[in-house]
This record gives C-alpha cells, sequence and structure tokens, in this order.
C-alpha cells in the first residue's frame, strides 16, 4: 500500500515535471535532492554514532575487542559488498567523476543505499576511514537516478548529480558553501550563474535538514586565538609542510592500493588487512574510526589524555615524545585507511585527509613550542593544518579554505587559511599534477577538466561518432565485383574483410581510378592487388584524446574501428569528429 501511495503522488509529480522546461524542472529537483541528501547524512552520522555507542557499551574497559572489531566491520561490509550489492562501491568520489565522463552521469540505484549501509558498518566498528566519500556518492546516485526517472538530459542529470554531491557535503558537515565550492572545484566545470542556482539550493536545503535533525552546533569548535602579523612566517611554514604531506598521502596511499590489490584471495586480503588495522589501532587509539574525537582536546589547546590506553602511554610522558607520536599517527593513518578499504570495508579519503592535517597542524605548533613556549597557538595550526592538507590532497583550496571556516566558525583565521592552502596546493602541484581523486582517471585519459577543448574531447565518444555506410569488400573479390559495389555505395573507401569480417585493408577509389574502366582486367585482377594497410587502428572504448593523437600522426582523415580479435565495426572519420566538437563545444560554452 505503501509504495501504491508512493506511485500514486510521484507519476503526476513526474509527469508535470517532464512537462515543464528542464531548467525550472532542475530548480525544483534540487531543491527535493538536498533534502534527501541532507536526510541521508542524517542517517549515516547517527547510524555510525549508534553502532559506536552500543560497542562502546558492550566493551566499556578494555581494548583489546579493538584488535578485533574494525576486521569484524570489514567483513560484513565485504560480505554485504559481495553478496548483496555485487558492485565494486569504494573510492566514491573517483566513481562519480568516472560516471560524469564515461557513464553519461548515471549511477546504479543501489548505490542510493548500499554506500551508507556498508560505510556506517564500516567506520562504526572502527574502520579508520571517512564517511564523507560514501555519502557524496549517495547524494550523486541521489540526483543522478532522479534526473534518469525525469528524463533530464546528460546536462541535466550531470548538474543534479553534482546537487547531489554538494548536498551531502553541506549536510554532512553543516556548511552550504563548500559543498557548492567541492562540487565546482572537484566535480564539475565551466558552471554558469544559471548552473550555480541548483547547487546553492541543493546544499541549503540539505543543511537546513541537518539543522532540524543534528542541530546548529559546528562540528569542529575550537578555542581560537586571535590572528597575529607575527604568526605569518610559521603558516608560510605550515604550508609546506602540508604540501609534502599531501604527496606523501596521496603516493602511499595510492602504492598500497595497488600492492594489496595484487593479493588476490579476498579472504586472505581481508585477513592480512584486519590483523594490520587492530595492531595498528591497538597500538595508536586515534587511527580508530574517523578519529575525529581525538581532535576536539588538540583544537581546545590541550593534547589527548590516553590514561593507560595504549602500551605507548608510558613514553608519553617525555614531553618530545608527544609531537614524535602525533607524527607516527599521522605516518600511519595513511596504512590504516588503505588497510581498511582493502579488507573489504567502505570510506573514503576525505576524512582521513582533514584528520592528518589536523595532526600536521599540530605536530608543527607543538614543536616550535617546546622550542619556544607559547611561541604558537596549537587550536589555529590545528585547524589551519586541516586546510592545507586537504588543498594539497584534493588539489580544492577554496573548498578547504571554506570548509574549515565553516565547520569550526573560525572566519578570523581567513587570511591563515588562505596563507596555508595557497602554499600547500602549490607545493603539491610542483610535483604532483592530479589530485588523489583524478590521478588515476587522469592515466587512462577519461578525466573531464577545467579545460574546455579537454573536456569537450572526452565527453566525445567513439561510439557515437561511428560511421557503418562503408560499404565492405571480400579480400578475393575480383576487380569486376569491386565495381558492382563501387556502383552501388556514396563512399571512396571500401573495408576490406575476411570470411570471418576480420579488417584486413582497405580500397580507395583512387587506387582503382585507372582500371575500373577497363573491363578486360575485371576478372584478371583482385581486391588484394589494391588494398592498403590501415596506418592505425582504433578500439571501441578508446578515448577520444588518444583516437585524435592518432590521427595527428598519421595524417589520416579516416581511420579503421575494430575489436581486439580485428572484427571490422566501422571507420571513425576526421571531418565528422570537428563537427561533433564544434556542436559540443558550443553546447558546453552556453550551459
Amino acid at each position: 500500500m505503501q509504495n501504491r501511495g508512493i506511485k500514486y503522488i510521484w507519476g503526476p509529480a513526474r509527469a508535470l515535471l517532464r512537462r515543464l522546461p528542464e531548467r525550472t524542472s532542475l530548480l525544483v529537483l534540487s531543491v527535493v535532492t538536498g533534502l534527501l541528501c541532507g536526510l541521508a547524512a542524517v542517517l549515516l552520522k547517527t547510524a555510525i554514532h549508534a553502532i559506536q555507542s552500543t560497542l562502546n557499551g558492550l566493551f566499556p574497559d578494555s581494548r583489546w575487542p579493538y584488535l578485533v572489531l574494525p576486521g569484524v566491520g570489514m567483513l560484513l561490509s565485504g560480505l554485504l559488498v559481495r553478496y548483496v550489492v555485487r558492485d565494486n562501491i569504494g573510492h566514491g568520489v573517483t566513481k562519480v567523476l568516472q560516471a560524469v565522463s564515461k557513464n553519461e552521469s548515471k549511477i546504479r540505484r543501489h548505490n542510493v543505499w548500499s554506500s551508507l549501509v556498508t560505510s556506517a558498518l564500516t567506520i562504526g566498528f572502527g574502520g579508520s576511514v571517512g564517511a564523507e566519500a560514501p555519502i557524496v556518492y549517495t547524494g550523486a546516485a541521489i540526483g543522478s537516478n532522479l534526473g534518469k526517472y525525469c528524463g533530464m538530459s546528460y546536462r541535466g542529470m550531470t548538474l543534479l548529480l553534482g546537487c547531489g554531491a554538494a548536498g551531502a557535503v553541506a549536510g554532512i558537515f553543516n556548511a552550504p558553501l563548500a559543498g557548492v565550492l567541492f562540487t565546482l572545484e572537484i566535480l564539475l566545470f565551466n558552471i554558469s550563474m544559471t548552473g550555480m542556482l541548483p547547487l546553492l539550493l541543493s546544499s541549503i536545503s540539505a543543511t537546513l535538514v541537518s539543522y532540524i535533525f543534528l542541530g546548529q552546533e559546528t562540528q569542529f569548535a575550537s578555542t581560537l586565538a586571535a590572528f597575529s602579523i607575527r604568526n605569518v612566517p610559521f603558516y608560510l611554514i605550515l604550508g609546506v609542510f602540508c604540501g609534502f604531506c599531501a604527496l606523501y598521502f596521496i603516493r602511499t596511499t595510492l602504492s598500497m592500493e595497488d600492492r594489496l590489490g595484487k593479493v588476490r584471495n579476498p579472504w586472505l586480503r581481508w585477513a592480512l588487512s584486519a590483523l594490520s588495522l587492530g595492531v595498528l589501532i591497538f597500538l595508536f587509539p586515534p587511527l580508530h574510526g574517523e578519529g575525529y574525537n581525538f581532535l576536539h582536546p588538540l583544537l581546545n589547546g590541550g593534547t589527548v589524555d590516553f590514561g593507560g590506553s595504549t602500551p605507548l602511554s608510558i613514553a608519553l610522558q617525555w614531553e618530545w615524545a608527544v609531537p614524535m607520536f602525533f607524527l607516527l599517527v599521522l605516518l600511519l593513518k595513511v596504512f590504516s585507511m588503505t588497510f581498511t578499504n582493502a579488507g573489504g570495508g567502505v570510506g573514503g579519503t576525505f576524512g582521513p585527509t582533514l584528520f592528518v592535517g589536523a595532526i600536521a597542524g599540530f605536530v608543527l605548533a607543538s614543536t616550535l613550542n617546546l622550542i619556544s613556549e607559547g611561541l604558537v597557538p596549537v587550536s589555529n595550526f590545528v585547524l589551519v593544518g586541516m586546510a592545507g592538507l586537504m588543498a594539497g590532497v584534493m588539489q580544492a583550496p577554496l573548498t578547504a579554505i571554506f570548509l574549515i571556516a565553516e565547520i569550526s566558525g573560525g572566519y578570523e583565521l581567513l587570511l591563515p587559511l588562505i596563507l596555508t592552502s595557497a602554499i600547500s596546493f602549490g607545493v603539491t602541484r610542483i610535483f604532483e599534477k592530479y589530485s588523489i581523486y583524478t590521478k588515476r582517471i587522469a592515466a587512462s585519459g577519461e578525466l573531464l577538466t577545467h579545460d574546455s577543448d579537454q573536456a569537450v574531447l572526452t565527453l566525445l565518444k567513439t561510439e557515437t561518432l561511428l560511421e557503418k555506410d562503408f560499404s565492405p569488400v571480400r579480400i578475393d573479390a575480383t576487380l569486376g565485383e569491386l565495381v558492382d559495389v563501387v556502383s552501388g555505395s556514396d563512399r571512396n573507401i571500401f573495408p576490406v574483410l575476411d570470411s570471418r569480417r576480420r579488417f584486413q585493408g582497405f580500397v580507395s577509389l583512387a587506387d582503382i581510378r585507372r582500371d575500373m574502366f577497363q573491363t578486360g582486367l575485371y576478372q584478371k585482377k583482385h581486391v588484394y592487388n589494391y588494398m592498403r594497410t590501415a596506418p592505425e587502428y582504433v578500439y571501441p572504448e578508446e578515448s577520444m584524446d588518444s583516437v585524435m593523437r592518432k590521427f595527428e600522426k598519421t595524417g589520416a582523415w579516416n581511420l579503421p574501428v575494430i575489436r581486439e580479435d580485428r572484427t571490422y565495426l566501422g571507420f571513425l572519420s576526421k571531418s565528422k569528429i570537428f563537427s561533433a566538437y564544434r556542436e559540443e563545444l558550443r553546447d558546453f560554452s552556453q550551459d
């Protein structure tokens, strides 16, 4: 009855939205998307807190279970993914980018709930990852599926996908401006002022929902010291430090993922990851879960009192051991995060980036204060470090600046946030062109960028430009048979195929022009006497950027498209690509 009632309501609503101009429908759907994303964010945060509270109640005074519990969460999540979802749902932000560039902004329906459930299990049981990437994937899936259901165009679906991501970030952090900037810097590109309005509506709607259910308190409320101009050199040093920490974070994460990915047996990979993660968390409690609860004392000018919760507590009585301990936490967070995801857990790098940035700020500030007591304010450096690392790892400095300002209420730190984020971003870009989200996509040539030319090339697909109206001829056909084919064709190129439709070469009209009117040669000469070998081949899934390089290298105007087994599919022509490029660029510039 409930589903029937929803259909009675939603069916007419969908019909009405389809009759409206798409821009008007987008405004309505952006609000709906924002409301749903806000609810999803509330559900995820509530579920994680409920699981953690339950486990803390079961094991109130012992840390030994935490050797095992993170592995249990990873196992439950992995089983759900393997036997129920049956799809790879890790690396949420990267998956959203791939959906935009490769899959026409379509995201599967199960992603509306699957990332929520699995990440709640992973993080609730202590997995060392963040909830932000899964909620972004969930939000993008909500927007994408709403757009698909209402018959939106590719651009409409893409904008709704972006609205979902913006609403998700806004809802999880209570930070509407950061949600919009995250979408603009990381996911979408060249958004016009008309396109900005849906993003803003979605972010505000999600934030209001989050306010209603979770309150208006900032997530990282802190005791901040007033900005002092004498601390500017230290903020610049923090920016350089965060830049190199970002490089370490990106490269170590990707390297570890590659190495653990070589362990083909999923149960062995889970066992190795669960054991490694359990030991790390047992020795370094801040690696447990998102780790945000360990940041609150640091944000208020103090340090964490471990109270014997780690075998290393005795060593922490020495004042210099504290920054050394947290430096190890900084270095090992990347490992604990990668073990969590490799072992079947579902979570993102967004949260760990903020955590590592906070630790980087604390390590530098506490070290400076040990050298000269009271030299710099610890709380300020913890917050600014979060922005610095985020600017480097995600290569999104504006998102970093305004996210930290919004979630901390620290707009008085705007100048240090800008300085540190800009320096960190610059240092990272010297050595690393792409962010942690885009590095692997860029390597495959499927990355949409803020460069309009590159973005348009990425949007063009081989299968949509494929021309199939070329008349094929058999390799052993006579000249007479070839002339018959030529007389019925409007093309001047003829693909040569064998009996299994495998491409062997081609014959051009210019090659047979002299002989085609000499009827005495019709039975004496064959197609193989005129056939040329193609200078290059194009494959169905090949990126347009790679295709254009082949055209440039060979100087050809037509190239055959074949499968790996040489089965002939058709031709690509440079003129058709140019026409499609001009049309796409015009539409792209108008949006």
